[in-house]
């Protein structure tokens, strides 16, 4: 059985104080919940402190984004080099990045490369926007995502990668897809894509999250959907109790 992960993506949010103040509320409760993966991933500015205050808990620590290359001259960027010594996760190809700061398909290849040569795991986001999915084209576009950041991956190295389906008309609006929709794309679609890539038992082995929404009221539904293997949470982490709760019902749900 897979093993379900709750990711919470801070986003634009928290001070170094007030990043603090939420990880300490939220590591004792959730040491409870081993059986859950848990991560939090803070702005860059906060890694570093949160990093220390979550040492030896049960919560590991991500980055929202990082640059291809070691170093050099890339004003304003951060490099894998410099995160490894903080995180275990970054977070690649949201949809924010892709809508407002030019990501693309390509873009997220070279991400995804960079970061497992220096041993970070990815969470690759791959997603249709409200007009796509309106005109049909959710399978083609999420299958295009799929094929394009994956190019030149191995197996191997697949097998290490989180992929979360975030429908970007789901993310921030309070709408949700259905969970049987979520279902659909992220077992038809992503893992389905992934298995013509790698073949079904490399498919079957990955962690699949859903990243539109998924909040405390309908978690239990969400989760209860056999392909879904967990969230990327945007506004729930910012809330302790919200993000426990998530957590929580995500082991009752799967019997952890």
């Amino acid at each position: 059985m897979r093993k379900p992960f709750i990711a919470g993506n801070w986003k634009m949010n928290k001070t170094v104080a007030e990043a603090l103040e939420l990880v300490n509320a939220v590591k004792g409760p959730l040491a409870d919940y081993p059986g859950v993966t848990q991560a939090v991933c803070t702005p860059f500015t906060a890694l570093a402190a949160v990093s220390e205050a979550l040492k030896g808990s049960t919560v590991k620590v991500g980055a929202q984004n990082m640059y291809w290359e070691d170093s050099g001259a890339y004003t304003g960027e951060v490099s894998p080099v410099m995160l490894k010594e903080l995180v275990d996760y970054v977070i690649i190809g949201h949809s924010e990045r892709r809508a407002y700061f030019g990501e693309t398909d390509e873009t997220v290849n070279k991400k995804i490369k960079a970061a497992l040569a220096h041993g970070l795991k990815p969470i690759v986001a791959v997603g249709e926007s409200l007009e796509q999915n309106q005109a049909g084209e959710t399978e083609a576009f999420v299958s295009g995502q799929v094929k394009a950041g994956f190019e030149g991956i191995t197996a191997e190295q697949a097998k290490g990668i989180v992929v979360a389906y975030e429908p970007i008309w789901a993310i921030g609006t309070g709408l949700a897809a259905t969970p049987e929709d979520a279902n659909r794309i992220i077992g038809q679609v992503v893992r389905a894509t992934l298995a013509t890539i790698y073949g079904d038992a490399v498919a079957q082995a990955m962690i699949i999250q859903y990243g539109g929404s998924m909040k405390p009221s309908n978690v239990k539904e969400l989760m209860e959907q056999p392909e879904i293997d967990g969230g990327l949470i945007g506004g729930a982490s910012l809330k302790a109790e919200d993000f426990i709760t998530l957590v929580r019902v995500s082991a009752e749900v799967r019997g952890l």
